[in-house]
């Protein structure tokens, strides 16, 4: 098997992954999973795709992880992932589909507009 790449976004987040066959090692930004995401959460986010189509020791995956914070890292990744499985086996889609990990969730920051103190928020109202 060759390598596949695939990419991933979350918010500000940008996750570009390698996969090929090894014996289950993910690499990010040249450290290992445990020491970036020290979190065990995370550490499960990251490696759901794997769990529900039972590759967990199958595939040795690098990672440049760029923006964002910890959980948008987390979630561009898991998405990265999933794409890469989709790419070396397309039988596996629905499966991942069913779980939510082929969606790229849209949901960014909105703009801060002029006039105002964020987003949405609006300096007080003075009648008089």
């Amino acid at each position: 098997m060759e390598t596949v790449n695939a990419v991933g976004r979350r918010k500000a987040a940008v996750a570009r992954v390698i996969v090929k066959e090894g014996n289950g090692e993910i690499i990010i930004n040249k450290r290992p999973l445990e020491v970036y995401f020290p979190s065990s959460i995370l550490q499960y986010i990251v490696k759901q795709p794997l769990l529900v189509l039972e590759a967990e020791g199958k595939y040795d995956i690098r990672v440049n992880l760029d923006g964002g914070g910890y959980k948008g890292q987390a979630e561009a990744l898991r998405l990265a992932i999933a794409r890469a499985l989709v790419k070396i086996n397309a039988e596996d889609k629905p499966a991942l589909r069913a779980h939510g990990f082929m969606t790229r969730d849209p949901r960014s920051v909105e703009r801060k507009k002029p006039g105002q103190p964020k987003a949405r928020k609006r300096f007080q109202f003075s009648k008089r």
